[in-house]
């Protein structure tokens, strides 16, 4: 314990910090800002819900003073793993939005109590709102905030916990400026900021002092397992830990017996010295545990946690500093630890930058209560946070300004200018390979994909150790580079008329993209299946048996916070002679959310299994590269899953029908309840589709996408239930043979498409209810026979809009495909793009829109509309959402030539300069998976 004693005699300054009530690892780098600024002479008061042992272990002063007081609830975990999206936003809202008043109140007060100078908070929003109220500057010194937090969450949740997440921006602003630590999130309800090192506690006992104190011999190996919240049931043993290795436990339970290789860290341990004393970590990464182990060089091998969506940004950075191992949690739960400890035990981390960021950040805090000015002399005035998300993510900006975003943070953009002649320029033959079958058919990408097939061969011939990120060297271990490769190659759609009326059995029109999906499969006996350390380390015990195994490569992980390795046996598919069901492979993959993605591809197999009959007695090796942006509404997932069955089963829906059966330029026109491809639509010359992206993630496995299909689904309900009723009625017989027969249909509805819009309006329109509980709707319906949503009782769902949609839609998407077919008129555009419009505001009406998709549709009504355009005959003619809403991507459609180009850069231009997103442009088409087929290569000259 560190006495601190005041080396200043200045009067004292008088500091609130608040601290959230997410982890410890806000609290132990909260300790050492505070710790600094007290051994300056000033007074710090914690806001806190951490226990006290974390401060006074380190500090022990009368000018620290602890208040308990919970102000934000940070993210609700449903295990040591996994967020629950949904109920941390009602948390958020239960703790700091519905006692918001009292709040403020009692924090003016407070505030003005102790006679605060500087409020800092990390990072707790209502504090910089309560400063601002108290006519307190403050500070907020993080690495995330929660506006970028809960964002992410708002697209599962539904919109109705928007709110949340523009009043936590709207309170950030009145933070004067951030102290930003490294690892950082973009975080832009801050204009300004300040960066400085790695805060980081000092070490007060020598590692030969910790080793001693723990029994631990120098000759042994020592692993911290640094995991708060184990999981119920589970127990350490002690055939986790590799012979001559021992492993100190943080947090670990008081009731649980420990084997004799493990010991207890007491709950008030200081861990800084027990991190440096050991020879890896083995946990969660968060700020603490992160920025200690890079402080003190300790290979952290590291769990993935799902929706934890600062850990990317943190990960990377101790991955490239070469301090970083990532462990697949079903290893970490069966114990299969050694190959890990291992590999970890091999690196040399790196970093070489500063860690008195404790001291430089208190320094900054002292400054600015004393009336230095951090923040720029940007003129200020109300700030009001945007639909405007990159990734996902809410950005804000001020009126009239923009709030600068990090250029890092942005993508590389896509250049429209000059896109249109890359087709023509073929990328030079891959002469490493030999094509044994198929054609790549000049595709630029696809030439791409076998140029990194053969850089990937080339690195595993060198054999040398690079500062590759995980995914290249996993990949180029992956294939025997001497045997044959499967190619094949899906790509995206984009949804021009039809989408969420496809499920009421709408006519649906898509066209494939340029983006596409390359797989990349080989198969190989399990005698010469080169297996990952780990997955030795689990077939080691039975090494007689060779058992097929499934390994999988997915490059460009990191963008989504994916696990980019993926393995199985492919017996786990098996339930004795048979396959497992669908239903055990969906539990079977949701074990781990940071490799869920895994199920696109190797759920392909359980359906050649399950549908076909397919025995695979290989092994299989895949490779995924996909240029299809995921979260955009294009079907990434869909051009992947077809990939995988391009020699197999048919998918059968929507995305992937088209990703199988489309054909560059046209339109696939299909139904999908029930699935049948009706053939391809041409379009014509002078006409022309692009997609804008909003940059609001789009998710159809959101709340508001399932409520408006149940919405759907019961106003479905309730018109079979007047027709059936009306036929039945007091006035059958003012109704002829024919009326009768007419509700007698209508009465057994198998899909809403099938009801004409003038018979929606003339009878059943005044029967539907704007909106109604669940509770009632069952009582009265009992249910609204759709087998893949569930009524809640307690929601209130909209009925009348959603039912109305897909009749319409339907009526729309037969126009569309008859006006596209008809001769070339001046009317033509324009009423296929009145179609368009129709669609968009229909898709808002029922609760899909988004503030982003909007803007982008009436910047195309302004471009069409302006008078430039309209003297020269106009360009632009319709837009509206697309695939399931929410976000997404907005299609556009308009004349077939340059100036259309020219007016798509400028809606670009304009989106950017309005919201600080510069969105991605979809421009052009390519073949369906069945119209490229696939390759079987060799490499040519083979190094030996």
């Amino acid at each position: 314990m560190e006495v601190i004693v005041s080396s200043k005699q200045q009067q004292p300054l008088v500091f609130a910090y608040y601290v959230t009530g997410h982890g410890f690892g806000h609290a132990t780098r909260v300790v050492e800002v505070a710790r600094h600024l007290i051994l300056e002479g000033h007074i710090v008061h914690v806001v806190t819900a951490a226990p006290d042992f974390v401060y006074t272990s380190v500090i022990q002063s009368p000018r620290l003073f602890l208040r308990k007081e919970l102000l934000d609830c940070g993210a609700v975990q449903c295990d040591a793993l996994t967020v629950d999206r949904i109920a941390s936003l009602e948390k958020y809202s239960e703790t700091a939005v519905i006692p918001r008043e009292t709040i403020l109140a009692t924090e003016v007060k407070w505030l003005r109590s102790i006679k605060a100078d500087l409020v800092v908070s990390d990072v707790v929003p209502v504090a910089c709102r309560a400063a601002a109220d108290a006519g307190i500057r403050s500070v907020c010194c993080t690495n995330f905030s929660w506006d970028f937090i809960y964002a992410e969450y708002v697209v599962d949740a539904g919109s109705q916990h928007r709110s949340i997440v523009l009043q936590i921006a709207e309170d950030y602003s009145h933070c004067e400026f951030l102290i930003r630590l490294p690892g950082y999130c973009p975080m832009p309800a801050f204009r300004d900021v300040v960066d400085v090192p790695l805060v980081v506690r000092g070490l007060h006992k020598s590692r030969a002092e910790v080793r001693k104190e723990l029994g631990v011999e120098e000759d042994e190996k020592l692993v911290i397992f640094n995991f708060g919240g184990q999981p119920a049931g589970w127990k350490l043993q002690e055939v986790f830990l590799p012979p001559g290795w021992k492993c100190v436990v943080c947090g670990g339970s008081d009731k649980e017996d420990y084997p004799p290789n493990f010991i207890k860290l007491p709950k008030d341990a200081y861990t800084p010295d027990v991190i440096a004393a050991s020879d890896c970590m083995l946990g969660k990464i968060g700020y603490g545990t992160f920025s200690e182990a890079m402080a003190y060089k300790l290979p952290f091998v590291f769990v993935r946690r799902d929706y934890f969506n600062e850990e990317p940004f943190l990960r990377n950075m101790l991955e490239h500093f070469h301090g970083g191992v990532e462990m697949i949690r079903r290893d970490l739960l069966t114990g299969c630890w050694q190959p890990y400890l291992e590999r970890a035990i091999s690196l040399k981390p790196c970093y070489d930058g500063g860690v008195n960021g404790g001291e430089v950040a208190a320094r900054i805090l002292q400054d600015t209560a004393l009336g230095k000015n951090h923040a720029s002399d940007k003129p200020c005035g109300a700030r009001r946070l945007r639909d405007a998300i990159v990734l996902g993510y809410q950005l804000q900006r001020v009126n009239n300004r923009i709030i600068g975003i990090p250029d890092w943070y942005n993508l590389a953009e896509n250049k429209l200018v000059g896109r249109s002649s890359e087709g023509s320029q073929i990328l030079r033959e891959v002469e490493d390979y030999e094509i044994l079958h198929g054609d790549p058919q000049g595709l630029p990408d696809t030439m791409a994909f076998l140029k990194s097939l053969a850089d990937l061969g080339a690195r595993h011939d060198s054999k040398k150790d690079t500062d590759e990120v995980r995914e290249n060297l996993a990949a180029a271990g992956l294939f025997n580079w001497e045997e044959e490769i499967f190619v094949a190659r899906a790509p995206g759609r984009l949804d021009v008329m039809g989408g969420i009326a496809d499920y009421s059995g709408s006519l649906v029109l898509q066209m494939p993209i340029r983006e596409a999906c390359h797989v990349a499969v080989q198969k190989n006996h399990p005698a010469k299946q080169k297996l990952w350390k780990h997955a030795q380390a689990r077939h080691h015990a039975d090494h007689e048996k060779l058992t097929p195994i499934l390994e999988i490569v997915s490059l460009g992980s990191d963008l989504n916070n994916r696990g980019p390795t993926f393995d199985m046996d492919l017996s786990d598919f098996n339930d004795g002679e048979k396959p497992i069901s669908y239903e055990a492979a969906r539990k079977y993959f949701a074990k781990d959310p940071s490799q869920k993605w895994a199920a696109y591809v190797a759920g392909t197999i359980l359906v050649l299994m399950t549908e076909l009959g397919v025995c695979f007695e290989n092994s299989i090796s895949i490779l995924v590269s996909s240029g299809v942006p995921e979260g955009k509404g294009v079907s990434s997932s869909a051009a992947l899953e077809v990939e995988n069955h391009v020699v197999g089963a048919p998918c059968g829906v929507m995305d992937q029908m088209t990703s199988a059966c489309g054909e560059a330029n046209k339109l696939l026109a299909m139904v999908c309840q029930p699935a049948e491809v009706l053939g391809v639509v041409d379009i014509p010359s002078h006409v022309r589709f692009w997609g804008i992206d909003s940059g609001l993630r789009h998710s159809v496995g959101g709340s508001d996408y399932g409520s408006v299909r149940i919405g759907t689904y019961m106003g479905r309900k309730i018109i079979k239930s007047t027709a059936a009723g009306l036929s039945k009625g007091n006035n059958k017989d003012d109704l002829d043979k024919d009326g009768i027969e007419l509700l007698n249909n209508e009465a057994s509805l198998d899909y809403l498409c099938n009801l004409p819009p003038h018979r929606y309006e003339g009878v059943y329109v005044d029967k539907l209810p704007e909106t109604v509980s669940g509770e009632e709707f069952m009582k009265k319906y009992a249910n609204h026979e759709d087998s893949v949503t569930t009524i809640d009782p307690k929601h209130i769902y909209a009925v009348k809009a959603p039912t109305r949609h897909p009749v319409y839609e339907n009526f729309r998407v037969e126009a569309f495909k008859a006006l596209l077919t008809a001769t070339t008129s001046d009317g033509q555009l324009s009423a296929l793009g009145e179609l368009m419009y129709q669609c968009h505001y229909s898709y808002g009406s029922c609760g899909l829109g988004s503030d982003g998709t909007d803007r982008l549709v009436e910047l195309v009504q302004e471009m069409q509309h302006s008078k430039a355009s309209k003297s020269e005959n106009g360009t632009l003619h319709g837009a509206k959402i697309t695939g399931g809403g929410s976000g997404g991507t907005v299609c556009i459609i308009g004349k077939n030539f340059v100036g259309s180009n020219e007016q798509i850069l400028e809606i670009q231009r304009r989106y950017h300069v309005a919201t600080g997103f510069k969105p991605y442009v979809f421009e052009g088409s390519s073949p369906g998976a069945g119209e490229f087929g696939y390759l079987r290569i060799r490499r040519r000259n083979v190094t030996e």
